[in-house]
């Protein structure tokens, strides 16, 4: 299945304790053929960038963001996209923190 993120906003339905979005970080997706961005903020995070490659069901991007606080993070992360029982595009995020130890799993959802 092909999957289409432009201009889908999305939040966090299910974090991962080592992660730092929530239900507050809202996501603003835009795409151009496989290629993604998106700028997020919101709850611990004042400003948030990621930049990707869809594949099919498959999504894979780099992410920064400034954390309150000024703390200053980055990372990688896979994903599977899917739809929800509601019919909504989900994001089951993979992440790597790039600055400091550790990952997990994020599901991001269309609000």
């Amino acid at each position: 299945m092909e999957f289409n993120l432009h201009n889908l906003r999305m939040n966090a339905v299910e974090t991962d304790e080592n992660g730092v979005i929530d239900e507050r970080t809202i996501f603003e997706f835009r795409q151009e053929g496989r290629s993604v961005h998106a700028e997020y903020s919101g709850g611990r995070i004042e400003r948030g960038f990621l930049v990707g490659v869809v594949d099919g069901s498959s999504f894979e991007f780099r992410y920064c963001q400034l954390e309150a606080g000024g703390v200053l993070n980055g990372g990688k992360s896979k994903c599977e996209l899917r739809i929800s029982e509601d019919s909504k595009v989900q994001i089951v995020e993979h992440f790597e923190w790039a600055s400091r130890p550790g990952g997990g799993r994020n599901v991001i959802q269309e609000v």
